[in-house]
């Protein structure tokens, strides 16, 4: 969604006015629009939520990843981890933002532009639109919230490239993959003109008469043009199955393929040093998993309370479902399948919990676990690939089961909250006509786009970084370790 100081929204309005003005000299003397206040609970609201967000990546998925890795590399992770995020929050400002939330011009569709960069005309007056018409947030914000967003999305790939990845190299793949990766991602899945364009280019061209119905419709088209290519298609994704865990799983599995097993992968044991900490990082992502889902709204109303069910019950079916068929496959329940199942969980409901009754939701948490825990175990052995902490498996594939099944979900004889539809009754969000084929294909077509542009695009970045810098070190440092070789620290001294 693009956002606009006051003064810009006065002037969209006027521009959107216009054409009614041709229509009715009256409104001629209607006095200039009252510029939107943001809602301060809402405010308050993604405050919090955007500091629960930061909790999931510090210290909740350092702790998941780090308990996850060896000793001699327990250091390295939480590194790599807090360093992406500061890194990744520099460029957000800087230019990323400005990439993902403004119009691209003749790459709109997918990218966006620089007109704000270094936040240029962004100030604590400028605010933000949500998905009803007429509340706002301050811009500051929610450039905040989404900022979190893309912090945590590079350092999901660290898990499936764990122990064997150079810092130096991590750094630099960082700053080109959300550059050309997440940045594109994420504006052609949530970059749209909001509710208020949508509604008051709508009620203009319903009030157009047969002279200015051109202008009006030619007005409508670039407003609802106005938007990324999967957002055109219709695909659903409220809180980041694709933007988020789609794009970062598929990415983590190219970087494993290219840079190769860890030394001794499939000869020597590589149990996590640390479960205790793996159980704390789940736990602590969960916890965090409510702002990144119920902030995802962006308003504290009576629909957060939907997502926030959802996001809960969803998240706890899966984990007991990874639980059960691990106790099945292996004998006992472990409390890495435990934390397994509710990191899949998490991930499945991401693009559906704003779509799903709380029942779809039982069933997603049901179903996601054992497809999962299949590519996690049987096929990534059948493969022969070392996805380190198993990025793939439960990000990428627990993003797609995510991302079709709220094609399915949405549906409200289902249970499913219904599309919004912003057009047919401007100024107010009513649900829309519901197509299950469509709705399936709009969803196939943005998992593949992710699928192709993240696979491809890491695959290039990735080799370029190996030209550059080079991607692992040598044989020798990576037995003794990266928490030693790349910071001469250890986690541990005992």
């Amino acid at each position: 969604m693009e956002f606009r100081t006051l003064a810009q929204y006065a002037g969209v309005l006027g521009a959107l006015g216009a054409t009614a003005l041709l229509i009715d000299p009256a409104l001629a003397q209607t006095a200039a629009p009252t510029p939107p206040v943001p809602n301060k609970a809402d405010t308050a609201f993604m405050y919090i939520a955007s500091i629960l967000v930061l909790l999931m990546t510090v210290p909740g998925l350092a702790l998941f990843y780090g308990g996850l890795v060896r000793t001699k590399n327990m250091l390295s992770m939480f590194m790599q981890v807090l360093a992406t995020l500061c890194l990744v929050a520099l460029i957000w400002v800087f230019y990323g933002y400005s990439l993902a939330f403004t119009n691209g011009g003749a790459l709109n569709d997918f990218v966006g532009g620089f007109s704000k960069a270094f936040l240029r005309g962004v100030n604590a007056n400028s605010v933000a639109g949500t998905f009803s018409n007429g509340v706002y947030i301050p811009e500051y914000v929610y450039i905040v919230f989404q900022m979190t967003f893309a912090c945590i999305t590079p350092a999901l790939i660290l898990g499936a490239v764990a122990e064997r990845l150079k810092f130096s190299a991590m750094l630099l793949f960082m700053a080109l993959w959300v550059t050309f990766i997440y940045f594109p991602i994420a504006h052609m899945v949530w970059y749209w003109g909001g509710p208020d364009a949508f509604g008051n280019a709508a009620k203009a061209l319903a009030a157009a008469t047969s002279d200015t119905k051109a202008q009006a419709q030619a007005a409508f088209d670039a407003v609802m043009n106005d938007a990324g290519i999967s957002f055109k298609w219709g695909a659903l994704d409220f809180a980041g199955g694709t933007v988020v865990h789609i794009n970062a799983g598929i990415a983590g599995l190219v970087g494993a393929l290219i840079l190769g097993k860890r030394i001794g992968y499939g000869k020597e044991a590589m149990p996590p040093h640390s479960l205790v900490n793996c159980m704390i990082g789940a736990a602590l992502l969960w916890v965090g998993w409510f702002g990144f889902n119920v902030g995802s709204g962006l308003e504290a109303n009576q629909f957060a309370g939907q997502v926030f069910i959802n996001t809960f019950i969803a998240t706890a079916a899966a984990a007991l479902s990874w639980m059960i068929v691990e106790w099945i496959s292996k004998g006992k329940p472990s409390a890495l399948g435990l934390a397994s199942g509710v990191v899949a969980g998490l991930v499945a409901i991401t693009p559906a919990c704003g779509f799903s009754g709380v029942m779809g939701s039982i069933v997603l948490g049901l179903v996601v676990s054992p497809i999962c825990f299949l590519f996690c175990s049987a096929i990534k052995g059948a493969l022969g690939y070392d996805d380190s902490l198993d990025v793939f498996g439960v990000h990428c594939i627990g993003g797609i089961v995510g991302a079709l099944a709220t094609g399915l979900l949405v549906n409200p004889d289902w249970g499913g909250a219904g599309i919004a539809d912003y057009v047919s009754k401007p100024g107010e969000m009513v649900a829309g006509t519901y197509d299950m084929a469509a709705q399936m294909l709009a969803q196939f077509k943005a998992v593949c786009m992710t699928l192709v542009w993240s696979g491809i695009g890491s695959a290039i970045l990735f080799k370029l970084v190996d030209i550059v810098v080079g991607l692992r070190p040598s044989e020798d440092r990576e037995r003794e370790g990266l928490d030693i070789t790349d910071h001469g620290e250890s986690a541990y001294h005992y």
